[in-house]
């Protein structure tokens, strides 16, 4: 395509170039892709998706996309966004008053993750500023990746359940704290308050989006409009891309005010809310885009000696560790071991939301996050193929899951 880029020759009212016609030829590369992989394979669209974007990315196509800013940033932003507002829109307060273990298990889980990517990769003679920042990416499982698994797979369950909530509260541990850490390397302290500054800032930051931004008015638009409507999912849609925007521009975290302000209106809407449904091709097309850009990004990252040895490091102690910290949670529960296994073995994937993470590192440390990168892009690359295929296996194996090999899908 680029060979033919000369003959390329819009006239002056022309508004799209010649990226556009690749872009729009990527996407139906994929959507064909990703329908064949669920229907042939049984595997979920999203792995279609990835196997698209990742060939690209190898032949060479938007290696100019890194590092990520503009529209490309913001696009993505937007499709990670939409898709946590759902993932916390799922989360009921009220459950954890309940079932507390689920705290200690989100907090076992995403805790020892961090502690064990950050040891190997230190023993690897990796700086520990960058073994930090790479152990907070490792931290959150992909509840984007998840959702698409579970939605191709028509997955229900205790087992779904549980990873999908522990992969949000795990994101959001991570969103929060990775994005301090990349603020302290632009302004290094030696102090507590220097190291505690940061997280607060993006916390309250994107707490008074979540609230302000989207909360409120969608609290305010339910009083006067059915949430069955498909323009109170529009309406939602604006809002979101709204919050978006200013979360970015404030300091917050764009993904970590969207999920916060879910999590806020299912305290106000305990019933479940059929604004994906409503939202239908839109949602689709921002998946789609938004797991192909990943892959397509990620792609383009070396894989030297050292660079696959922490990367296969970093994907097989992550693994252990999550499956550790889940199973520890499950000890005195009347939950079998098996579930324990299934659920942590769903948490594999890591996707968009890692690549976000990433982000902000290359921008205000560009030495730092250069190396960051380096380690971190093979390993989004290599566990959002394998792990949607392991999160697809794992709800197989635990009953929740349907095998979808030959039938046919309208979404």
């Amino acid at each position: 395509m680029n060979e033919l880029l000369p003959l390329w020759q819009p006239s002056a009212t022309a508004w799209a170039d010649w990226s556009t016609v690749q872009w729009a030829l990527l996407l139906a590369a994929a959507a064909l892709c990703g329908y064949a992989c669920q229907r042939r394979l049984g595997l979920p669209k999203v792995v279609g998706y990835a196997l698209v974007g990742t060939l690209a990315g190898l032949l060479g196509f938007g290696g100019a996309l890194w590092p990520l800013q503009g529209p490309v940033l913001f696009a993505l932003e937007l499709g990670v966004a939409v898709v946590l507002f759902e993932c916390g829109a799922r989360i009921n307060a009220r459950w954890f008053l309940h079932n507390p273990m689920v705290l200690v298990q989100s907090l076992l889980e995403a805790g020892l993750t961090y502690a064990a990517v950050f040891l190997v990769l230190i023993a690897l003679g990796v700086d520990g500023s960058i073994a930090t920042a790479v152990g907070l990416i490792a931290m959150a499982a992909s509840p984007v990746v998840l959702t698409r698994v579970v939605a191709d797979t028509h997955a229900a369950g205790p087992v779904t359940d549980r990873a999908v909530v522990l992969s949000t509260l795990s994101t959001l541990y991570a969103l929060t704290l990775s994005t301090a850490q990349a603020h302290s390397l632009a302004s290094p302290g030696h102090t507590l308050w220097h190291s505690v500054l940061p997280v607060l800032q993006v916390l309250l930051v994107s707490m008074a989006v979540a609230a302000a931004v989207l909360y409120l008015p969608v609290r305010l638009a339910l009083r006067l409009m059915s949430p069955l409507s498909q323009n109170t999912a529009i309406l939602l849609l604006a809002l979101i891309t709204a919050a978006t925007a200013s979360a970015s521009a404030l300091g917050g975290s764009a993904p970590l005010a969207a999920l916060l302000a879910g999590m806020l209106l299912k305290q106000l809407h305990p019933r479940p809310l059929p604004w994906s449904e409503r939202l239908g091709t839109i949602s689709t097309l921002l998946s789609m885009l938004m797991f192909v850009l990943v892959s397509t990004v990620a792609a383009h990252a070396p894989w030297t000696g050292d660079i696959t040895l922490a990367v296969l490091a970093l994907v097989v102690v992550r693994l252990l560790a999550k499956a550790c910290g889940v199973g520890l949670g499950h000890l005195g529960s009347s939950a079998h071991w098996r579930q324990a296994a299934w659920t942590a073995c769903a948490m594999a994937p890591l996707s968009a939301v890692a690549l976000l993470m990433v982000v902000p590192f290359g921008h205000i440390a560009p030495e730092t996050g250069k190396t960051i990168t380096s380690i971190a892009l093979p390993a989004i690359l290599l566990m959002e193929l394998l792990g949607a295929i392991a999160a697809t296996w794992a709800l197989r194996r635990a009953g929740e899951a349907r095998n979808t090999v030959g039938v046919r899908h309208d979404a």
